[in-house]
């Protein structure tokens, strides 16, 4: 039975490490990247279709009324994860990179996790919603 794989041998050591070092420093940024979220949503160099679909996004999750019901286990909550990924990717790219680093009160390198983060999340999303989501923000 010398056959079966062991996880390290299918993932790598190096790899495995980073992704749960860009993990656990992404869940650090989280306060950081909040305050930063109100920045962009203040600042007059962000586009105004950005900003507003940040803030709907806000609604959407708060609101009781979905397009998958949040009591079917795990699929009930994705639609609220797509929703926020999606326009917090918006709101970061339409800014710049230049502003949200101005705007940014942490290290650079943190900034840098947590902008790689959101990219891998919003390349996780269907290429038609991405679509769609582009051409109304």
């Amino acid at each position: 039975m010398s056959d079966v794989l062991a996880p390290d041998e299918i993932i790598g050591p190096g790899r495995n490490g980073d992704t749960r070092r860009w993990l656990k420093e992404a869940v650090f940024a989280l306060p950081r990247m909040v305050k930063l979220i109100g920045r962009l949503i203040r600042d007059p160099r962000v586009p105004t279709r950005a900003k507003a679909f940040a803030l709907l996004s806000v609604g959407y999750v708060l609101s009781p009324v979905d397009l998958i019901p949040d009591f079917i286990p795990v699929i009930g909550e994705t639609d609220d994860v797509l929703v926020v990924v999606l326009a917090l990717h918006r709101l970061i790219r339409s800014a710049g990179h230049d502003v949200v680093l101005e705007l940014w009160d942490g290290p650079q390198d943190i900034l840098e996790i947590v902008e790689h983060v959101v990219d891998i999340a919003a390349g996780l999303v269907p290429a038609r919603l991405s679509w769609l989501v582009r051409r109304i923000a």
